[in-house]
């Protein structure tokens, strides 16, 4: 192995979708991995509490922009439309911008990003901005996101190895969901006593604790590329194209990909959540706590599911776990109220805990060198698949109630979740026949 790469985690062998199983006692780490051996890691800390002040800060601003734009407009859709403008660029981002974390060093990409978005937020917060204004910068700012998330995800696996890398994955969802809750339920309060300016002045906050935290304890690597023995030649159409066979044509990164890319069916409510809150009764407060519900669930569901169940377990829950995160959204079809309608939320997310296993196979499966192109592409098929979604839920929700979209985005992503978790037991059955035959 090259001596650059010697903190990665090689290839070993890839079975059930990616998950690399490696001898813990070549790694010199305990059989069984606690959420201790996770956070004794310096590295692995501040990658944390970087990614829980940039989620809590960037929730805070998407409520804010979301309530700002629909009191103004009245408009499901506008109001639809504006908040899926803080997530639909995570695909542009993902797709033509993930590789810059491939051809530099992942640290500096990092802190890089936290700084361009800094001052994106900070002219956002201008008295004045016209709305247009607004929506386009927050897009800028989701657009550079992609480049910091897939540095962000490529580097776990050089800090984490072994067992340590699937707990470490289960933290960072984790941590992702409960920022949301916080994020939510904080934004809706704040938008409701303060304004929306405070709250784009926060977020803008947080990415510069975030990038001093990256640059005082995360340590410099050196490019992945360069030290794979890659070229240096510049990237284009080429490494995009590339970047798509290379996901597609490998089941072991194709599969937990489109098990991720369910989240657009079982995020639908957040689309509608301003209208929603509005049709049971609610204002800024209410719109946050329905976020808030299903980002809940998925915070309790991904430790239950990383500490309690076994890493088999796990790959095989996936597909009827996919099912039940679509499939309990059909109950808004009764239009409960506000106490029913957030337990559904809540069970929908706990429901969602699969994530963690798609998650880790997936990453835990790509070539190091290619590792935040793969993630990238990934997560931006993901966002836009989310953002179409929302998209027409919110036009849907413009002439139909809140409540009967949901309930419709909920049956067919049951549907579509059924197809993908039988193509997903094929494989498995296939691969242990293959096994069988040696």
């Amino acid at each position: 192995m090259n001596a650059a790469r010697s903190t990665a985690k090689p290839e070993g062998d890839i079975t059930s979708y990616g998950v690399a199983r490696r001898d813990a006692t070549e790694q010199g780490t305990p059989s069984r991995t606690t959420f201790r051996d996770v956070f004794a890691v310096p590295e692995f800390r501040a990658l944390w509490l970087a990614q829980l002040l940039s989620v809590v800060g960037d929730q805070l601003a998407r409520v804010a922009l979301t309530v700002l734009v629909y009191d103004r407009t009245r408009s499901a859709l506008l109001a639809a439309v504006s908040y899926v403008v803080s997530i639909v660029p995570t695909f542009v981002g993902g797709v033509t911008l993930a590789w810059l974390a491939d051809r530099y060093p992942r640290r500096r990409v990092m802190i890089a990003c936290d700084l361009v978005r800094l001052v994106l937020v900070l002219v956002m917060a201008i008295r004045g901005m016209p709305l247009a204004a607004m929506v386009g910068l927050l897009f800028l700012v989701t657009l550079i996101g992609a480049p910091f998330t897939s540095a962000r995800a490529a580097i776990y696996p050089d800090v984490l190895v072994g067992d340590r890398y699937v707990l470490g994955t289960a933290v960072t969802l984790t941590t992702y969901q409960f920022a949301q809750v916080v994020g939510f339920a904080v934004g809706g309060a704040a938008v409701g006593f303060a304004g929306a300016r405070p709250s784009l002045v926060a977020d803008a906050a947080t990415f510069a604790v975030s990038a001093v935290i990256i640059g005082a304890w995360v340590r410099p690597r050196p490019t992945p590329i360069m030290a794979a023995g890659g070229g240096t030649e510049r990237p284009g159409l080429t490494d995009i194209v590339a970047g798509a066979r290379l996901v597609f044509a490998s089941p072991a990164l194709l599969m937990p990909m489109l098990f991720g890319w369910l989240a657009a069916f079982y995020d639908a409510p957040e689309g509608v959540a301003t209208p929603l809150a509005r049709a049971l009764g609610g204002g800024a407060a209410t719109v946050g706590i329905i976020l808030a519900a299903a980002a809940l669930g998925q915070t309790l569901g991904a430790i239950l599911i990383s500490r309690f169940v076994a890493p088999p377990t796990r790959l095989r829950v996936m597909g009827p776990l996919a099912v039940a995160a679509c499939a309990i959204l059909v109950v808004f079809a009764w239009r409960p109220g506000l106490p029913v309608s957030l337990l559904v939320l809540l069970v929908a997310g706990l429901c969602a805990s699969y994530q963690v296993a798609a998650n880790a196979a997936f990453v835990s499966a790509a070539p190091q060198e290619r590792r935040s192109q793969a993630f990238g592409f990934a997560q931006g098929g993901m966002s836009l698949g989310q953002g179409l979604v929302m998209i027409l839920a919110g036009a849907a929700a413009g002439r139909y109630s809140p409540a009967l979209v949901i309930a419709v985005c909920g049956a067919v992503g049951a549907a579509v979740a059924l197809t993908v978790a039988a193509s997903s037991a094929r494989d498995r059955r296939r691969l242990a026949d293959s096994r069988a035959q040696r």
